[in-house]
């Protein structure tokens, strides 16, 4: 591996490793935002109940928690880039296999090795963007790794509305993409980093250590996956239509897009815990405050633009405290334990606030959100007092 150690801040050899890592990011957020509405349709023309493809895509979130955190262990054995491409090369063939098999029954350890090879990705470029990030602007490549995040989200939908979701038109294209994306890797090949074989710690270690940094990524994970999906539901319920409702995700996603670069920016200039703190309140703040956007869908997009802007802040800080805590084998297992809390949240939401949505609805969604945010304030904000001299 050339070091990065004596190239300057975005030298050329610092800049390929970035884009390297990014390019692998935006193929788990393609794969993610493709996959999940094309299995769920096809599952749909197969016949299946609504149960049977909602436990299916419940694996993804399984095989991220069981196999992430062997990650860092596995990548120290075999490099960092032969798991890259590995996991890459194992993720289009599944998405090809999820066309090729019309078996049911294969679609479960389709979807396990599949979400499994993805949360490889996830795992591995957030360790490389963490290392190839220069110190003193770790806050704005953080920020940058998850504009793009968010934009190969978008991408995959897109695709989709572009392809239709019959045939194997969309699979061919994900699998193209997935392909696509090794270039940057082979371009950066001398520059992926080595994970140490000693030197990380155990999953509790790690919550306890960095507990701001790590509930970040619990509490983003519950909000984005609740908020969003219940979102819909809640605009329904105020009497907007369905076109309307459906709007709603896509102002609090530009939001979740807009923010990131200019707060990975202010990262860089203030204490991240701090940060991470006022993301929390200010998210609490905007959740209760969507219930004064009832009665005016402007106002109510206002809120929503700020809130998803500011919810997502939790994500890039967690990742850039993360960065500056750790390095080595004690980052990639870090980054290991923050993508096992933010799919254990993924798991947790959509309850929480659909349930609270159940208790007062429907201003029971603003609520459950903001207890969300309310719960991690109050967990890293008492930490801190009792660390403080």
């Amino acid at each position: 591996m050339t070091s990065l150690s004596s190239d300057s801040e975005f030298g050329p050899a610092r800049l390929a490793a970035i884009a390297a890592a990014i390019a692998c990011v935006a193929v788990v957020g393609i794969g993610l935002s493709l996959s999940i509405p094309l299995l769920s349709l096809e599952m749909e023309r197969m016949g299946l109940s609504n149960t049977w493809i909602g436990v299916n895509t419940a694996i993804a979130g399984v095989a991220s928690i069981v196999v992430l955190p062997f990650v860092p262990r596995v990548a120290a054995r075999v490099g960092v880039m032969p798991l890259l491409l590995g996991a890459i090369a194992v993720a289009a063939v599944a998405l090809l296999g999820f066309r090729a098999v019309r078996d049911f029954a294969w679609w479960f350890p389709l979807r396990f090795v599949f979400s499994a090879a993805l949360g490889v990705l996830f795992v591995l470029s957030e360790f490389w963007i963490n290392q190839a990030a220069p110190p003193r602007r770790r806050g704005l490549v953080m920020g940058v790794y998850a504009t793009v995040l968010a934009l190969g989200f978008a991408i995959g939908p897109a695709l989709l509305r572009f392809l239709g979701t019959a045939g194997w038109a969309p699979y061919l294209a994900g699998a193209a993409l997935f392909c696509a994306g090794t270039l940057p890797l082979f371009l950066a090949r001398d520059l992926s980093p080595e994970i140490p074989h000693k030197g990380g710690r155990g999953f509790l270690g790690y919550l306890r250590v960095a507990p701001s940094a790590t509930l970040a990524a619990l509490v983003y994970g519950a909000v984005e996956t609740g908020g969003f999906a219940i979102l819909p539901i809640y605009g329904l319920r105020l009497g907007l239509t369905a076109e309307q409702a459906a709007g709603l995700v896509s102002v609090a996603a530009l939001g979740n897009v807009l923010f990131q670069i200019p707060v990975g920016l202010l990262a860089d200039k203030v204490d991240k815990r701090r940060l991470l703190l006022a993301a929390a309140f200010f998210g609490a703040l905007g959740a209760a405050a969507l219930p004064l956007g009832a009665g005016d869908g402007r106002i109510l997009a206002v809120i929503l633009f700020a809130w998803g802007g500011i919810a997502g802040t939790l994500y890039t800080v967690g990742l850039a405290h993360l960065g500056a805590r750790f390095d080595g084998a004690a980052l990639a297992g870090a980054n290991a334990a923050f993508l096992v809390l933010y799919n254990i949240g993924l798991v947790l939401g959509p309850p929480i606030v659909g349930g609270g949505m159940d208790l007062a609805s429907p201003h029971g969604f603003a609520w459950a959100l903001a207890l969300l945010f309310v719960a991690y304030l109050a967990v890293v904000g008492g930490r801190m007092i009792r660390a403080a001299p």
